[in-house]
């Protein structure tokens, strides 16, 4: 009797072996049926053209690639910055239509974002909050320097931190932050109300969905050209000054480019 199920047992593995159709059952019940497989997507925050299936890090910039979120189909496509390249040393980008919303500085003075700080003017926009102890440190300390090195060339440069984090960071302790830096005139740290500053980080293509996701981004525009573009806020001073100073001579080249 024993040796009766012994062989029934052999004959129906044998035949699971020499069935295609069961072979696949088998596969898929271990989670291995291709398809039900999802293809994962692995992106850079600053390089959208970079993508990956697997995890690893932007052989532009060195970040860590990101699982892509549904959420994140149908955004804007990324236009050039210029004809002729002049933004060199950034990812072009396109920045959705700034709302006129309600933000407040360190000094706890209450401005509208748009007309007050964007409006005419050529920008360098990072996201930060004040009780990070990672990136947000040596991105501030970076932009100090770059605001000096513009600064010492006698561009003006509005300089834009806005924090990611507008349920903690007042206007105080903002200021506090700012002055641990250095910060100079004609740069602002904002804050507001954490449905204004969502808005607005999603039009600026800030929003993370837990503050320590934020990326070292530099979002730079020149408003009177609608020119922007985005740069690896922890690289050398120089070459973001480098790309802040292409951004905002595009009206003198868009000028020469219409006279001709």
């Amino acid at each position: 009797m024993r040796s009766k199920r012994l062989s029934a047992t052999v004959i129906l593995l044998l035949s699971c072996i020499a069935s295609p159709c069961a072979t696949a059952r088998m596969a898929c019940a271990h989670g291995s049926c291709s398809s039900q497989q999802e293809t994962s997507r692995y992106v850079c925050p600053m390089h959208g053209d970079v993508a990956s299936a697997k995890p690893g890090t932007c052989p532009k910039c060195g970040m860590s690639l990101r699982l892509e979120d549904s959420s994140t189909e149908g955004r804007r496509e990324a236009k050039p910055a210029s004809d002729d390249g002049s933004a060199g040393g950034g990812a072009a980008v396109a920045v959705r239509r700034l709302q006129n919303l309600t933000v407040y500085d360190q000094d706890g003075t209450k401005l509208d974002f748009y007309n007050d700080l964007i409006k005419g003017r050529t920008v360098a926009i990072d996201f930060i909050f004040t009780t990070c102890t990672t990136i947000c440190p040596s991105l501030t300390a970076t932009l100090r320097r770059v605001q000096q090195s513009l600064d010492q060339q006698g561009l003006k440069v509005q300089l834009i931190s806005i924090s990611v984090d507008p349920t903690t960071d007042t206007s105080e302790r903002l200021r506090v932050f700012s002055a641990k830096f250095g910060a100079g005139p004609g740069w602002k740290f904002v804050t507001g109300k954490k449905g204004d500053i969502d808005l607005l980080l999603q039009a600026l293509g800030g929003a993370v969905g837990l503050k320590d996701d934020h990326t070292p981004m530099v979002l730079i525009g020149n408003d009177a050209t609608s020119t922007w573009t985005r740069a690896y806020g922890l690289s050398a001073p120089a070459k973001l000054v480098k790309v802040i100073a292409d951004v905002s001579d595009q009206k003198a080249l868009q000028g020469a480019k219409r006279s001709r």
